[in-house]
């Protein structure tokens, strides 16, 4: 495809987003406890979760028809095309603790991918109504204007985003990273929106962003919206492919290196 193509598609993926957040939105305050389902320890899932999936699946079928899914709530499995080059990689409802407790942080994240090239990112920002969005090749965006990376050098000048997993094994490592940022950085912020947290680093509100035990749907979108915001995105080994790794630094390239040394001080493998 070319850069003209995947605008098109871009904005169709934003309209998509867009409705699915709508249908989040008005179900704030709907949700019943027996509603809620945990699929695992403290990770929780509702109908929200599920029929929002179902709505954009729907829609990004009709965008390209013959592509895979990787999602969330798992609702297209079983459903695969073994010739697709196209996948999207999915997360409904990006945050969803925070929107059965009345957090106004929560969003959708939405991401296309050519075999192993990550093509389009969209993470809408539901309660803001704020859409975050990137092509590749074609830059980054906020609600149709271009966005970049801080451009802090120095660690302690840097608000640094982070977020906690729900398993609890490498806690204390966890904790031992943390500490370490806390004692660089200027500050630290914990959203609960890896999504967000990718967005906000894309467009200078944070200067960086680390997280372990993820997974792809938390990032895919909002890997490719940072780099080409100007950022650098990796795994904690280095790797420039993060997207099915299990942790995740996303900052700019002056803090990357300050970051990246204080991780290799901790054992998170």
């Amino acid at each position: 495809m070319n850069k003209q193509q995947l605008e098109q598609i871009c904005a169709q993926v934003v309209i998509s987003a867009k409705q699915a957040g709508a249908f989040i939105r008005d179900a704030i305050g709907q949700v019943k406890d027996d509603d809620i389902q945990e699929k695992e320890l403290h990770s929780l899932v509702s109908y929200v979760d599920l029929n929002a999936e179902k709505m954009i699946v729907a829609f990004l079928r009709n965008v390209i028809p013959e592509s895979n899914f990787i999602t969330e709530e798992h609702t297209t499995t079983g459903d695969v095309n073994s010739n697709a080059r196209y996948t999207w990689i999915i997360d409904p409802l990006d945050g969803t603790t925070n929107f059965l407790k009345g957090i106004p942080i929560f969003s959708v994240s939405i991401a296309l991918m050519c075999e192993e090239e990550l093509l389009v990112g969209v993470v809408y920002d539901i309660m803001s109504d704020v859409s975050y969005y990137a092509w590749a090749g074609g830059g980054a965006y906020q609600n149709g204007h271009s966005i970049h990376v801080s451009q802090v050098a120095h660690l302690n000048q840097a608000i640094i985003a982070t977020g906690f997993p729900y398993a609890r094994k490498k806690m204390e490592a966890i904790a031992d990273l943390l500490l370490l940022i806390l004692k660089e950085a200027r500050g630290v912020r914990r959203l609960g929106s890896a999504a967000i947290d990718l967005a906000f680093t894309a467009c200078g509100r944070f200067d960086g962003y680390y997280e372990t035990q993820i997974n792809a749907w938390d990032v895919a979108a909002g890997i490719l919206i940072v780099r080409e915001a100007g950022g650098q995105v990796s795994d904690f080994k280095g790797s420039g492919y993060p997207v099915f790794s299990t942790h995740i630094l996303a900052t700019n390239p002056q803090l990357y290196p300050q970051i990246m040394n204080l991780i290799k001080q901790v054992d998170l493998n």
